[in-house]
């Protein structure tokens, strides 16, 4: 497909990076963010009946919980800090639900709907990535980082590659390699300075949108064929994509 090709996108920066030599023509497009939406969830929300009870301080995570899900290190967390309460929203699929950790202070609160996310995140103390460091996840570009952060969410991620350069790096999320350093790290983000955090956070998320990256991609796609064929017009034209895990463009 990329020999065929006359431009490439991928997913993500990783994915880039090891497949940049392989094409002359490639760019990397991370997903985008509906960055309203997520932001509905730094003012004050109702905290939804299925997560009522459950005690503070809470650790939240929502997507899918399949094979690049760390389910040891849940638990392993989980049995660190009983005082913790880790709320984990979204469908179980590709593995068996019988091997989720049942601990007193997990809350599996399954699929919930796109629009009552922000009801979730608002009542949570802090975001955690619990990605696995595997095959499934070497490429992967979350889209759920820029979405915890959009909330308002400190977050705390394993050392995923994409979510280490973009956001490790520059101090806006915190990388942890064991459950012992994701506990530490949920710790300190629950004592963050969030004004100044967010000031930076916003900072960031600023050039993100789903319209930049199309208009971006666009330009890229009506150059290319501009120069090859003499097209103005995308009309009928394919388009394929490399992925990075959570690519939705």
């Amino acid at each position: 497909m990329m020999q065929r090709a006359d431009i490439v996108f991928t997913g993500g920066h990783g994915l880039y990076e090891a497949k940049k030599d392989k094409h002359a023509n490639i760019f990397s497009f991370p997903s985008s963010i509906d960055r309203s939406h997520f932001a509905i969830a730094r003012a004050r929300l109702s905290d939804p009946q299925d997560q009522k009870h459950i005690p503070h301080p809470r650790a939240g995570f929502f997507g899918v919980i399949d094979e690049r899900t760390d389910l040891t290190l849940i638990k392993n967390m989980a049995e660190l800090r009983t005082d913790l309460h880790f709320v984990i929203v979204g469908p179980v699929v590709k593995i068996d639900p019988a091997t989720l950790p049942q601990n007193a202070n997990i809350h599996w609160l399954g699929q919930k709907d796109y629009k009552d996310l922000p009801h979730y995140l608002a009542n949570w103390d802090v975001g955690f990535m619990p990605f696995a460091i595997n095959d499934a996840t070497r490429f992967i570009s979350p889209t759920k980082t820029p979405e915890f952060l959009a909330a308002g969410l400190p977050v705390v991620s394993t050392g995923i590659t994409d979510v280490v350069r973009n956001w490790g790096k520059p101090g806006l999320v915190q990388i942890a390699h064991s459950a012992e350093e994701m506990c530490e790290q949920i710790d300190r983000a629950l004592i963050v300075d969030q004004a100044l955090w967010l000031k930076r956070v916003d900072q960031a998320l600023l050039p993100m949108s789903w319209d930049f990256t199309f208009n971006s991609m666009f330009n890229l796609i009506s150059k290319q064929l501009r120069k090859t064929v003499g097209i103005s017009s995308l009309n009928a034209v394919g388009i394929s994509t490399v992925g990075g895990g959570e690519s939705r463009v």
